[in-house]
């Protein structure tokens, strides 16, 4: 594939800095980024995972047929509405953020006619933040939702669809934009809040860590987290993450319920519902 484009990203951290090393090897007319920080600016434009960096948008903005905003949701939000008019007409604009009905509301109501805004999340990540730990193999084989609105031409769409496979990713999925965050709740926000949880357990210590295994290290891995990017999104969501926080104590209090009756058949049945469930998730992958 080859996307004979000008593209810009703006934002050159963990998400930015991989999708500009992605985009590099599907020979873009054009790759350039923005940030303000000049450090990271120098860094992708010496790794040549940039042709050039901008701290000032106004000049790249202008000229760039595709722009991937790969910023924290409000911030997303107030790069746009700050450069509503720098961008090039007939411009596609789309953005990584994990939340994606406010965005698509808010930016839908102030972006120009000429321009075409198309929410996107690339379910793709690490525990580290940063363009050091960028990389371009990130996308591989994950999935990528697409949160499209009436206002989208068809072929933008499809545009950002193939770019999503050009990079790796193995699913594209189209969603509506209130129901992608009210599923992300449930599979991105609570197992982020459960090993949050369980590190922050007075029971964890050094003595207790000899006898920890994989399914603890499995379990926890998420809870390096980037606390500014991850407290925003969990209040930018936080109608559809607390009903899922309820879900989950309700579970949690029936098997606690069942230990404490010492009710093995109400444990093997949620055992055996558990288990059902992950393999057909495995078999999916």
């Amino acid at each position: 594939m080859k996307l004979d484009f000008n593209i810009t990203i703006v934002g050159l951290g963990l998400i930015g800095g991989s999708y500009a090393m992605a985009l590099k090897e599907l020979n873009p007319k054009n790759l350039w980024g923005i940030d303000v920080d000049l450090k990271a600016i120098e860094t992708a434009e010496d790794l040549e995972i940039i042709d050039k960096g901008y701290k000032e948008a106004e000049v790249p903005l202008s000229e760039s047929d595709i722009v991937i905003i790969s910023l924290y949701p409000e911030a997303a939000i107030e790069f746009i509405k700050k450069h509503k008019n720098d961008f090039k007409r007939g411009a596609v604009i789309t953005d990584t953020s994990g939340i994606k009905e406010s965005i698509v509301k808010e930016v839908s109501a102030f972006i120009p006619d000429y321009v075409d805004f198309i929410g996107g999340h690339p379910m793709a990540g690490r525990e580290s933040k940063g363009l050091a730990f960028a990389s371009k193999d990130i996308f591989k084989n994950a999935n990528y939702i697409i949160t499209p609105s009436n206002k989208n031409k068809k072929e933008n769409i499809e545009l950002v669809k193939s770019i999503a496979e050009g990079i790796g990713c193995k699913n594209v999925v189209l969603i509506d934009a209130e129901i992608h965050d009210k599923i992300i709740a449930y599979t991105s926000a609570i197992p982020h809040i459960i090993a949050v949880a369980l590190m922050n357990c007075d029971n964890f210590d050094k003595e207790r860590g000899y006898f920890i295994g994989g399914s603890f290290r499995d379990a926890t891995r998420v809870a390096l987290i980037n606390p500014d990017l991850w407290s925003e999104l969990f209040i930018s969501n936080k109608e559809n993450i607390l009903k899922e926080i309820e879900e989950f104590e309700n579970n949690l209090s029936t098997m606690k319920e069942a230990i404490k009756n010492e009710d093995s058949t109400l444990m093997k049945e949620i055992f055996n519902k558990a288990g059902s469930k992950r393999r057909k998730l495995n078999s999916n992958e």
